[in-house]
């Protein structure tokens, strides 16, 4: 008697739970990236390590934390994972990392190397290539899997210093080539459902007269800059917008509800007012790509 009425008791306790959403598990979401994903040179790096799961055990934050935050403030929950290397593209990943990778994730937010090749800049090949072949794996394990790319921000050291591959261009024409090789590799690929376009939100950052765009001659006053201290990787500043636009595209919220008091802007020593702006840029892109 006294076992049936236990088995009674946990079936009634299996059904409350299932009632009310605690037996449902939080969606995953793994980061597949480098230290522009992790935050390198700034204060995101470690930010939050214990809200997100470093498969590399290396207490990383970065911007996969920005994203878990977002999340959480506008009542979502999902169970974040990274998996980073520095100064590595897809291919070292697919080569060296898919022991820890290759699982069945409900989403799965990646890119390659900043100048797309390291071997042969702005030659978008390995890239597409090799997105192609990380979506197929992840696709396999997951057929309902959603895969975005992200395409990363011009590099101010690749631009102005003559040794930079787009020395003598416009600081958003290394961007705009990189936002092009990215939506080739969507194009290319059935199981990607498209790209977030953080490299052209960080254009529009310049064009709106936010962020200064170049910080060899100096950063203007009431701008910020978006790159950290060697003019490559991000400020907190970039990598805010980064994870502004990544969770707008993967969630579908719109990063303007999340606030001028947003809470990780005011740990990283962004005001309510550049917060607000950097939301609304966030926004802005998110609605031109999608008039795209």
């Amino acid at each position: 008697m006294l076992t049936r009425r236990w088995a009674l008791a946990a079936l009634a306790a299996g059904a409350m739970a299932m009632g009310s959403g605690l037996a449902r598990a939080a969606e995953t979401v793994l980061f597949i990236g480098n230290s522009f994903t992790y935050g390198a040179n700034s204060p995101v790096w470690k930010y939050r390590g214990d809200s997100v799961t470093d498969l590399n055990g290396g207490g990383v934050g970065g911007v996969p934390a920005l994203f878990k935050l977002f999340a959480k403030e506008a009542g979502l929950d999902y169970a974040v994972s990274l998996e980073t290397a520095p100064g590595r593209g897809l291919d070292y990943h697919l080569k060296e990392k898919m022991p820890l990778v290759d699982k069945a994730w409900d989403h799965v937010v990646m890119h390659g190397l900043s100048t797309l090749d390291g071997a042969k800049p702005g030659d978008p090949a390995l890239l597409v290539d090799t997105v192609g072949q990380m979506a197929k794996a992840l696709h396999a394990r997951n057929p309902k899997v959603d895969i975005l790319i992200t395409a990363t921000w011009s590099r101010a050291d690749q631009t102005y210093p003559d040794k930079g591959h787009w020395h003598g261009q416009p600081i958003e024409a290394m961007g705009r080539d990189v936002r092009k090789a990215y939506d080739a590799a969507a194009a290319a690929s059935p199981y990607v459902r498209g790209v977030a376009p953080v490299g052209d939100a960080w254009n529009r950052a310049f064009a709106v007269g936010f962020a200064d765009p170049n910080p060899y001659d100096g950063i203007s006053a009431g701008k910020v800059n978006l790159w950290a201290w060697d003019s490559y990787h991000a400020s907190a500043y970039g990598y805010y917008l980064e994870a502004l636009v990544v969770f707008g595209r993967l969630t579908g919220k719109d990063p303007a509800s999340l606030g001028a008091r947003e809470t990780a802007a005011q740990e990283l020593g962004i005001s309510p007012p550049q917060a607000s702006a950097l939301q609304q840029i966030a926004h802005d892109e998110i609605a031109a790509y999608h008039g795209k």
